[in-house]
C-alpha cells in the first residue's frame, strides 16, 4: 500500500519553477498567461495514485449517457459553446498547436483534481467549458501567485475570495483549497451570468477583469450605436485574449483528432475524497494516519500554510478515494491528545528563541527547524510555533522536519551556480536550501573566502521532495505611485534587503512609477 501511494510529488509540476509575470488588470484578478510549463522527464507526479483503479463494484444495469474512460474526451465530446473563426482565436490556437506538449503538462497537474471539478460543474448543470478556466488562470497550479495577489488554481484575489467565503488566515488561504475555491468560482461564475444578461462571454471577461468593466464597456457600445458582443467590446488586453485563450482550447480538444493533438488521458472516476477530521489535526500525523509522506499529505491539500490545519476550522482534507475508510477508521480511534502537536505563539518584548523554547520544553533548534528561521533574531508579534507533544514525540518531530533539509549524497541533483554582483555565500545558501559550510566543503573553500563575480560553484541540491515545502514564485510587480520598496516588501512579506538584491538596486537610489521589480514570493507566508 504504501509504495502505491509513494508518488513523486510531481503535480505541482514547476513548483521551483516560476509564472512569467504579467501585468496586472486593475480590476478582480489576473490570469496567468499561456506559457510553457517545463517538466522533470524523470518525475511523474501523482500518477501511481491515479491510475491506481478502485475496486470495482457490480451495480444492476439501468440505461444511462455514454460512459468514458478518459475524462479529456468526455470534455471534448460535452463542451456547448460555438467558436467563432477570428483572428484572436486563431493567434491562441495556433499557440496551442506550435507546443503539442503543452496540454500534456498541465495534464499531469490537472490529474488528482480534474474529476473533482468537473463532479462539481456537472452537479450544478453548468457548461463544461468552465472545467477549463484553471488552464487560462494557473496553468492548473494550486500555488499559482500573481503580481496582483491572487492565488490558487481559480486566481482569487483576496477581497473576491472573502467575499465567496474563502476563509484566510494564518493558517489557512482558502484560496488554494482546491474543493472549496471551486465551489467559490462556480457560485461567483453562476453570479456573473445571471448578471450580465445570461451570456456566458461575458461572464468569463468579467471573472478576469470585474463585472462592472465589462458593464460598462457594454454600456459605452450601445450608446455609440456598436455592436455589444464581446468580440466588439472595448477591454483591456488581457482580456480580449483571455476568451480566445479559453476557446481556443475547447476547439482543439473539441476536433483533436483534425488538429492531431492526442488526448492526454486522465481516468474518469474519483480519486480524491473530501475527509471531514472535525478538529485540528496535526499534519504530520494525517499522513502517518494515510501511509503517505507529509509532503504528499500538503500538496493534495494545498491551502495550509503550517504543519496543523486551522484550530477554528475547516476541518477537512483531501484523501486518496482508495485510503479513505481506512484513513476515517483510523482517525476515529485517535485519541484528541495525540491529534495536534503544535499551538501558535506570539513574539513578546523580551523574548528571545531561547527563553520561548525553555518555557515550553523544546529547543532552539526545533523552533528554528520548524519557523525556518535563520540564526537567532525573531520580532514582536512574530508568530510562531511551538511543540506541545512530549519530550519523545519531539524528538519524532525534530527529526521529521530536518528529513525536508536532509542534504545526503544520494539522489542529490548537480547545479552550477555563476556569482553575480551581490551575491554572497549566506544568500547562495538561501537560495538552494543548504548550507555555507556545505557550500564551501564542495568547492575547497573556506566560508571566509571572497567570492569573484563570474566564479562557478558546485552546488548539491536536494530533490523536490527532500526541500522544505515551500512554494515560491517569482512575480514581476509594478511600481505605483506612493510605492517605496519598504511598502513593497511588506506586501509580499520579504526583506526591504533581498528586493534590492533581486533587482540589483542601489540602495539609495529611488524607485519611480512604472518601474518593473522581480519578486521571489513564498505564496504560504504573503499576505496578499
Amino acid at each position: 500500500m504504501k509504495l502505491l501511494f509513494s508518488f513523486l510529488l510531481l503535480f505541482l509540476l514547476s513548483a521551483c519553477q516560476t509564472t512569467p509575470p504579467i501585468e496586472p488588470v486593475e480590476e478582480e484578478s489576473t490570469p496567468i498567461p499561456i506559457t510553457e510549463v517545463d517538466v522533470d522527464e524523470d518525475e511523474e507526479g501523482l500518477a501511481n495514485l491515479v491510475k491506481a483503479k478502485p475496486p470495482v463494484v457490480d451495480k444492476p444495469e439501468v440505461e444511462t449517457e455514454k460512459q468514458y474512460e478518459n475524462i479529456w474526451l468526455k470534455l471534448a465530446e460535452g463542451f456547448e459553446f460555438e467558436v467563432p473563426e477570428n483572428s484572436r482565436i486563431a493567434k491562441q490556437r495556433d499557440y496551442y498547436l506550435r507546443h503539442p506538449t503543452y496540454l500534456k503538462k498541465v495534464s499531469k497537474r490537472a490529474e488528482p483534481f480534474l474529476f473533482l471539478i468537473v463532479e462539481q460543474i456537472e452537479e450544478k448543470n453548468l457548461p463544461l467549458e468552465l472545467a477549463l478556466l484553471p488552464v487560462v488562470e494557473s496553468t492548473f497550479d494550486p500555488f499559482a501567485y500573481s503580481p496582483a495577489s491572487a492565488s490558487g488554481l481559480w486566481q482569487f484575489m483576496p477581497v473576491t475570495g472573502e467575499r465567496f467565503g474563502l476563509q484566510q488566515d494564518w493558517w489557512y488561504d482558502g484560496r488554494r483549497d482546491v474543493y472549496a475555491s471551486t465551489q467559490a468560482a462556480l457560485k461567483y461564475m453562476e453570479i456573473l451570468h445571471r448578471y450580465l444578461g445570461d451570456d456566458w462571454l461575458y461572464a468569463f471577461a468579467a471573472y478576469n477583469s470585474g463585472e462592472g468593466r465589462v458593464k460598462r464597456a457594454v454600456q459605452r457600445n450601445k450608446k455609440a450605436n456598436k455592436p455589444v458582443d464581446y468580440w466588439s467590446l472595448p477591454l483591456p488586453r488581457e482580456t480580449q485574449e483571455y476568451v480566445p485563450k479559453l476557446l481556443a482550447l475547447v476547439d482543439i480538444l473539441r476536433n483533436h483528432k483534425k488538429y492531431g493533438v492526442e488526448l492526454p488521458h486522465i481516468e474518469n472516476q474519483q480519486v480524491l475524497t473530501y475527509v471531514d477530521t472535525k478538529s485540528q489535526l496535526d499534519l504530520a500525523y494525517a499522513a502517518e494516519l494515510a501511509e503517505l509522506t507529509v509532503a504528499e499529505i500538503q500538496l493534495l491539500n494545498p491551502a495550509f500554510n503550517h504543519w496543523a490545519t486551522s484550530p477554528d476550522g475547516p476541518h477537512k482534507l483531501l484523501i486518496p478515494t482508495l485510503i479513505a475508510e481506512q484513513f476515517n477508521d483510523k482517525l476515529a480511534a485517535t485519541e484528541n491528545n495525540e491529534r495536534v502537536r503544535w499551538a501558535r505563539y506570539k513574539v513578546r518584548a523580551g523574548d528571545s528563541l531561547s527563553v520561548i523554547a525553555q518555557k515550553n520544553g523544546t529547543t532552539t533548534a526545533v523552533l528554528r527547524q520548524i519557523n525556518d528561521i535563520n540564526g537567532s533574531f525573531i520580532k514582536i508579534g512574530q508568530p510562531l510555533l511551538i511543540p506541545v507533544a512530549s519530550a519523545s514525540q519531539q524528538d519524532s518531530l525534530y527529526a521529521q522536519a530536518k528529513r525536508f533539509e536532509s542534504e545526503n549524497s544520494k539522489g542529490k541533483r548537480k547545479v552550477t551556480h555563476t556569482i553575480v554582483e551581490g551575491d554572497t555565500l549566506w544568500d547562495i545558501s538561501r537560495l538552494y536550501k543548504v548550507t555555507a559550510k556545505d557550500i564551501a566543503k564542495w568547492n575547497q573553500m573556506s566560508t571566509k573566502k571572497t567570492l569573484r563575480l563570474g566564479q562557478q560553484l558546485t552546488i548539491w541540491k536536494a530533490p523536490k521532495s527532500q526541500s522544505r515545502l515551500t512554494q515560491t514564485r517569482s512575480v514581476t510587480y509594478k511600481v505605483r505611485s506612493g510605492d517605496s520598496l519598504g511598502l513593497i516588501a511588506q506586501k509580499f512579506n520579504v526583506k526591504t534587503a533581498d528586493l534590492v538584491r533581486w533587482n540589483r538596486l542601489q540602495k539609495h537610489k529611488y524607485i519611480k512609477p512604472g518601474q518593473k521589480l522581480l519578486v521571489h514570493v513564498d505564496v504560504k507566508k504573503s499576505r496578499g
